[in-house]
């Protein structure tokens, strides 16, 4: 049993270190010359390493417009999805109404629906109401997230509807009871929400090119494009701001990975 065990956490550990090879490059090119980038074999430490990078992309573009704007909005949509999610998925899980099961069915079912399929419609629609070109217009688009509400609601269906009975009898509202009851018992289901939410916001390349025309409201995926030329690639500094927009996704999920495996466990032992 103990052989077997020091074989398991060997291939575990194996497969994390293949894991881990694509951060270590690009922390490592970020350290480059371009010219130096894709040289093989690869140079994982740099002999003469260019720190200069890590200079250059704060004051060849104005990144620190691009980070604020990536902070404002990510933050932004984070919260409102997780008020919207655990909001809806409160009242699937334990409210009654009719026709609770059908919506809620022809809710999740978007999620099989891809933007691309939607997209231009929708940026007509946005346009004619004159958000385009405006934070406002990426935060209604990703303020509301039928995948939250199933998360939500798959975690919501595994407390016991004992505690919510007990607290009705008490006198609490419905609205008591999500904030009081449903939100503190929650939290991995929250916790998890709130890393892939703020992973997807941070990393989104397409919404906001589609929708930010003006410079000084664009994020830093957007940003990053500044060093791609007609011409040339400067990978050194692409790889040095994919670095520096990594440090923010590392801090949450560090925050919040004690609740992460608990919350994708249990949402999904009912339902």
């Amino acid at each position: 049993m103990k052989i077997k065990m020091i074989f398991v956490y060997a291939l575990l550990i194996f497969f994390a270190g293949l894991l881990m090879v694509p951060f270590l490059w690009m922390i490592s090119s970020s350290l480059k010359l371009d010219r130096d980038v894709f040289t093989i074999p690869i140079q994982w430490l740099p002999s003469d390493p260019v720190w200069r990078n890590y200079i250059d992309i704060w004051t060849r573009i104005p990144l620190r417009t691009y980070v604020t704007n990536s902070i404002r909005l990510t933050m932004i949509v984070t919260g409102l999805q997780l008020l919207t999610s655990s909001f809806a998925a409160y009242a699937f899980s334990k409210m009654k109404f009719r026709g609770k099961d059908v919506l809620f069915l022809t809710y999740v079912a978007t999620i099989a629906v891809p933007w691309q399929a939607y997209m231009v419609p929708q940026f007509i629609m946005f346009r004619m109401m004159g958000l385009v070109d405006t934070h406002m217009a990426m935060i209604i688009l990703q303020a509301f997230t039928a995948f939250g509400v199933f998360l939500m609601k798959q975690f919501y269906d595994t407390i016991p509807d004992e505690i919510l009975e007990a607290a009705r009898i008490d006198g609490m509202t419905e609205y008591s009871i999500w904030r009081k009851i449903m939100l503190p018992l929650s939290k991995p289901a929250l916790a998890t929400l709130t890393i892939m939410t703020f992973v997807f916001v941070w990393n989104d390349f397409l919404g906001p090119r589609l929708y930010l025309t003006t410079q000084s409201l664009w994020t830093i995926p957007i940003g990053m494009r500044m060093f791609i030329g007609q011409h040339a690639t400067e990978y050194g500094l692409i790889m040095a701001i994919a670095t520096v927009s990594l440090v923010p996704i590392l801090i949450v999920f560090l925050t919040l990975q004690k609740f992460f495996v608990q919350g994708i466990a249990t949402s999904g032992l009912k339902g």
